[in-house]
């Protein structure tokens, strides 16, 4: 039986560092057109109590603040003309939720009844119930996920609690997700999803020391959170990776070997769900990662010889010492872990300011001047390399933030009015 494919939508990923508007994020429906992927989380609602005691959402080039008129008093846009386009989705048996946070949407509450009422909101506003504000109109949502990285997750119990109580009750099917990333534990989720009982985590494979298709891989740590952590026996762990090499600061794997760990994972683990890739712009743009994927999930069950741990170089390894590299007994010594660790990687679609560090290619970097979308170690020189210093050396423990969004927008926000760009597409 095939597993499924997760695909995150709403950020135009790709359209952050390509000019070629062919390939922008399209409406969801677009990708609604095969069986390629099955569940998207809409990303994001970064704003949790903005004006007018409302939420905010920021679907990049697709519904945004500065573009699409907004709900009288808030910053809440109004993108009710994606309404048939998810219920198109939605009959072609596609799941659609909401996704809450992102890398730049700081959340959290301050008590229990703001939770409580918050989670009041989200099911008036997307899912089940009514209220005169939806973003969405008409359209139902089928479920809630938590791309929680930053703030505090207090009273998120309280939050999900209340969600449920409401789902449990409908005639139709919802679901709650979340999105940790691999270090275990999650350093935002991880409390959380040993409290309450989610029914998926996208666990996110790439930015950290255990990047899938590195030699600290830890698939098996989630497992085995699946079978005797989770409040939810029936949890599935999905592995989360970018769908491309512009995708992520770092872990994209190419599919000719991913596909391998794929067919590894289905037969060697029990909890596996299959795999969750941010986001569908890259994937269409990268040959049709988000087909190549679904393939891979399609295929046999039984374990294949698991790939080489080679996949990714590194700098420093004491189980070298009787490779020729041995000889070379005079080069400097690679900084140690500390140097990177707590260091972002480089993200494409993040603006950095002279002096700003960051890891990529298993260098530590510090930005000459203002940079955007100019990779460090190319032609545009805008990156002081400041040595080897490889993200897979980072501990258990340690691990690099990144951010998604093509756009910052606060926690909190003035009422403002729209104004007019040339594309809906803005950045940092």
């Amino acid at each position: 039986m095939s597993k499924p494919n997760f695909s995150y939508w709403g950020q135009n990923s790709y359209g952050a560092t390509n000019s070629n508007q062919a390939d922008w994020q399209q409406p969801i429906d677009f990708y609604c057109q095969d069986n390629s992927i099955d569940v998207f989380p809409i990303a994001f609602l970064n704003v949790f109590f903005g004006a007018g005691g409302l939420p905010s959402i920021d679907l990049a080039n697709t519904c945004n603040v500065n573009d699409d008129p907004v709900f009288p008093g808030s910053q809440l846009p109004e993108c009710s003309f994606l309404a048939s386009a998810i219920e198109t989705c939605q009959s072609k048996g596609k799941i659609v939720t909401i996704s809450l946070g992102g890398a730049t949407g700081a959340a959290g509450f301050t008590s229990d009844s703001q939770a409580s009422a918050f989670a009041d909101q989200i099911w008036n506003l997307f899912l089940g119930g009514s209220s005169s504000t939806r973003p969405f109109g008409s359209a139902v949502l089928d479920g809630v996920d938590l791309d929680i990285e930053g703030g505090s997750t207090a009273y998120f119990v309280t939050f999900i609690n209340q969600l449920r109580s409401h789902m449990n009750t409908a005639s139709k099917k919802y679901f709650i997700t979340g999105a940790p990333q691999c270090p275990f534990p999650d350093a935002y989720l991880g409390s959380l999803i040993n409290s309450v009982a989610f029914d998926a985590v996208y666990v996110q494979f790439y930015n950290n020391y255990c990047n899938v298709g590195g030699t600290e891989a830890n698939f098996a740590t989630w497992d085995n959170w699946a079978k005797t952590q989770s409040p939810n026996p029936n949890v599935k762990v999905f592995l989360g990776v970018p769908a491309a090499q512009a995708a992520a600061g770092s872990g994209y794997v190419p599919i000719d070997t991913l596909s391998p760990i794929i067919q590894q994972y289905k037969a060697t683990y029990s909890s596996f769900g299959g795999v969750m890739f941010w986001d569908a712009s890259q994937a269409y743009a990268n040959n049709r990662f988000d087909a190549a994927v679904k393939a891979a999930l399609q295929g046999g069950a039984s374990a294949p010889t698991p790939p080489p741990t080679t996949t990714q170089t590194t700098t420093t390894t004491s189980k070298t010492t009787t490779s020729s590299h041995t000889s070379t007994t005079s080069s400097t010594p690679p900084p140690t872990s500390g140097n990177c660790a707590g260091v972002n990687a480089w993200v494409s679609n993040v603006a950095y300011n002279g002096g700003d560090e960051v890891v990529s290619g298993g260098h530590l970097w510090t930005a000459k001047w203002w940079s955007y979308g100019d990779v460090p170690g190319g032609v545009a020189g805008d990156w002081q390399d400041d040595g080897p210093c490889a993200t897979a050396a980072l501990a258990p423990g340690q691990f690099v933030k990144t951010h998604y969004e093509s756009k910052a927008v606060p926690l909190s926000v003035p009422v403002k009015t729209p104004g007019a760009k040339s594309s809906r597409f803005f950045r940092v």
